[in-house]
């Protein structure tokens, strides 16, 4: 949901992050109230802004906020400045120098053919490109983010109607998006032609719902429908009728496969397939690649417990609940030093001593990243008695950033994007070091194995194969190739 993918490292966090979640409903009586109730339950995608928008019938009301849904929308005052039967939400996780409200979603433009709110999670891979091209045509910009370069090419389009300015405004970019869109005609729900990103439609009554995920569904009530299709434009009009569109042909489908691994709430639906039992299945193939002896599996809470169940059971080896994570540590905590980075890490995880003391321990995680956080942990388990520290990761070494809203460290910062596994090993000061492969990755969520000739998921992360063109990152690639003097990083 921006243009740069600067990494929140100060903070100690040692995770990849979605950038944003939608939530969008037409038809439903206190259609705002709704949309913040759908936001909360997605609020795992973006936990530093919330915005949403409504509509009456004759004009649009928007109220975004830095913090938590629960901090902004959950009064009775809060929501009446929002009627109507018409919204759509979002929730943001910002970053360093994309933080603050005029980056805050949904965004909303007066076009010639009306009012125009959009609220997009993803990120387009040329938006600088047409930028640069719709700036040296006069347009005026103001925020940062991406999104407001689908509003210009929408608001420039020579198109006559709406929907076909979306359309040929979509048409341009590349990337990922799921974007939900409201006019005064009513809503339209639209996902990439990969579906690199999420979204799903559900029905609340005679209302139409779309989410990123089915657990917002779930927790309005509404039932779920079915995924939006890749490359698909589904329009709703006020009287309820449902027109789907496909104007991007049909590609072969490429959903981030990571939303499996961590993004999606393990309670959710993706691509048809429960995430929890993905998860579980993963780690089942990691004890069948990567088998330990052990006296216990330890899950890195939360994210690593679904794994370390399947291991367990696999294996044979018990499950215990070796590190015992608060709930109640805010990611704002200012972290100054590296003494203090650690403390974070024990604020959060902090082992259960009498379970993992004289142990041989198995550590299941998600994922690792920078790596930190991981070597924090295993000295933690140390300090507590262990053994022996094995760690097992439930995704493939994460060695390349990702440019389709992922806030990714640059490869340099990336463990695997450095290390060998031996040093990685070393880095962490584990006793053994193993990754589930890309192969039982695929077999995880049901498949025979990855087809090499055509991916079956976008795995960028792990593969370095990119299903889009980067024309941004080539452009500023080939430019700081290109330069003769040395550019100080405050110029």
């Amino acid at each position: 949901m921006k243009l740069t993918h600067p990494f929140h490292a100060e903070d100690g966090d040692d995770k990849l992050h979605e950038e944003c979640g939608v939530f969008g409903i037409i038809g439903g009586d206190d259609a705002a109230a709704t949309t913040a109730l759908g936001l909360h339950a997605l609020q795992h995608r973006g936990q530093e802004a919330v915005g949403i928008s409504s509509f009456d019938g004759t004009e649009f009301f928007t109220r975004r906020a830095l913090g938590h849904v629960a901090d902004n929308f959950s009064t009775a005052e809060s929501l009446a400045e929002l009627p109507g039967h018409m919204a759509g939400g979002h929730v943001r996780y910002s970053t360093t120098g994309g933080s603050g409200l005029r980056n805050v979603q949904p965004l909303y433009a007066d076009l010639a053919s009306g009012g125009f709110s959009v609220a997009h999670n993803g990120n387009i891979s040329n938006a600088s490109a047409l930028r640069q091209e719709l700036v040296e045509k006069g347009a005026i910009f103001q925020s940062t983010s991406d999104t407001e370069v689908i509003i210009h090419l929408v608001a420039t389009s020579r198109y006559p109607t709406m929907l076909d300015k979306l359309v040929d405004a979509l048409r341009l970019v590349e990337g990922a998006y799921a974007l939900i869109v409201m006019t005064p005609r009513g809503m339209a729900a639209c996902r990439d032609p990969l579906g690199i990103r999420p979204l799903v439609m559900g029905k609340l009554g005679d209302a139409t719902v779309f989410a990123s995920e089915t657990v917002a569904l779930d927790v309005v009530g509404a039932e779920f429908v079915r995924q939006v299709d890749p490359g698909e434009m589904i329009e709703v009009d006020f009287d309820g009728t449902v027109r789907t569109h496909r104007p991007f042909g049909n590609p072969s489908p490429r959903p981030c496969i990571f939303e499996h691994v961590y993004f999606s709430r393990p309670d959710s639906i993706f691509n048809e397939r429960s995430v929890y039992e993905s998860r579980k299945n993963i780690g089942i193939e990691l004890a069948k690649e990567s088998p330990c002896e052990a006296d216990l599996v330890v899950p890195v809470p939360d994210s690593g417990v679904p794994a370390a169940i399947g291991y367990a059971q696999e294996s044979g080896i018990p499950f215990e609940l070796g590190i015992i994570r608060s709930h109640y540590v805010g990611r704002t905590f200012i972290q100054p030093s590296d003494g203090a980075r650690h403390a974070g890490v024990k604020r959060k995880h902090n082992a259960n001593r009498s379970i993992v003391a004289g142990k041989r321990i198995v550590l299941i995680d998600d994922s690792i990243v920078r790596g930190t956080t991981s070597m924090k942990i295993v000295q933690i388990m140390r300090d507590a008695g262990a053994a022996e520290v094995h760690f097992r990761v439930a995704s493939p070494p994460t060695g390349n950033g990702c440019y389709y809203g992922v806030d990714t460290p640059e490869r340099s910062k990336l463990l695997a994007g450095r290390m060998d596994l031996p040093a990685m090993r070393e880095f962490i000061k584990a006793d053994s070091l193993a990754f589930v492969s890309i192969d039982g990755l695929y077999r995880a969520v049901g498949l025979a194995g990855r087809n090499n000739a055509s991916p079956q998921y976008c795995d960028a992360c792990f593969t370095g194969e990119y299903p889009t063109p980067l024309t941004d990152l080539i452009a500023k690639t080939q430019g700081q190739a290109q330069l003769s003097l040395p550019v100080s990083e405050d110029a």
